[in-house]
C-alpha cells in the first residue's frame, strides 16, 4: 500500500481501523463517510480526531471537518467520486453502485476490497472485474472479523492476555491463510483473480470437509 490513496466510506469500527492500518501500511487514506455526509481531506484522514469524534463525542463528521482546516464536508453521498488507487466500502449494504464502479474505474482505481455486509451490488461488482479492478469481497472480510472473536474467545478461555500486537500478529496469519485459499480454489477452478468465486469455493469446500469429518456425508 506504500505511497497509494485510498478512499473509505463509513466512520464505524471497521472503518476507522481500516483507515488507520492503511496509514500504518504506507497509504494515505483520504475520505471517510457518516449516515449524513462525508468528509474528503487531502492531506489523510487524522484518525486520532476522527476517534475522538466518532468513539468518544458520538459526534456527527460536521464536528470532523469544523477541527481540521485541510478537510471538506460535503451532505449526501460521493466518496467513489475522488480519484484513488485503492476503494474501501465499509459502511453498509449496496452502497456502492453501478455509476460508482464506472466512476472509480474511470478515475484509475485498482483494488475493491469490501469491509463490510456486501456493500458492492452485483452490477457495480461485475463491472468493476469486467474492467480489471482486482476485487476481494466481504466474505474474506467477514471470515476476519469471525477469526478475531475466536481469537477473543480463546483468550478467555485460556486466561490468557494477548498484547495489541500479539493478536494483529495472529489475524495477519489468518487472513494470509484465507487470501491463500480464496486464491487456490479460484485457478483450481479455473477462475484465476476472481476472488469472489474463489471465496465462495473455498467456503462451500470447508463446509463439506467438516460435515464428511463429523459423518454427515
Amino acid at each position: 500500500m506504500e505511497g497509494k490513496t485510498v478512499v473509505v466510506s463509513g466512520a464505524g469500527n471497521v472503518a476507522i481501523y481500516a483507515i488507520q492500518k492503511a496509514h500504518q501500511m504506507g497509504a494515505k487514506c483520504v475520505t471517510c463517510s457518516d449516515s449524513t455526509g462525508w468528509i474528503y481531506d487531502p492531506e489523510g484522514i487524522d484518525v486520532d480526531l476522527l476517534k475522538e469524534i466518532k468513539e468518544v463525542k458520538r459526534a456527527r463528521l460536521t464536528e470532523y471537518a469544523a477541527a481540521r482546516p485541510s478537510a471538506e464536508y460535503h451532505e449526501g453521498r460521493g466518496v467513489w467520486q475522488i480519484k484513488c488507487d485503492i476503494a474501501l466500502p465499509c459502511a453498509t449494504q449496496n452502497e456502492l453502485h453501478l455509476d460508482d464502479a464506472k466512476q472509480l474505474v474511470a478515475n484509475g482505481c485498482k483494488c475493491v476490497c469490501e469491509g463490510a455486509n456486501m456493500p458492492t451490488t452485483i452490477d457495480a461488482t461485475k463491472y468493476l472485474q469486467e474492467n480489471g479492478v482486482w476485487f476481494v469481497g466481504g466474505k474474506a472480510a467477514n471470515a476476519g472479523g469471525v477469526a478475531t472473536s475466536a481469537l477473543e474467545m480463546s483468550q478467555n478461555s485460556e486466561r490468557l492476555s494477548w498484547t495489541f500486537e500479539e493478536v494483529d500478529a495472529k489475524l495477519k496469519g489468518i487472513m494470509t491463510s484465507i487470501f491463500k485459499s480464496c486464491d487456490e480454489a479460484a485457478k483450481e477452478y479455473g477462475m484465476e483473480g476472481n476472488y469472489m468465486a474463489g471465496a465462495n469455493i473455498a467456503g462451500f469446500l470447508k463446509v463439506a470437509e467438516a460435515m464428511k469429518a463429523q459423518g454427515c456425508v
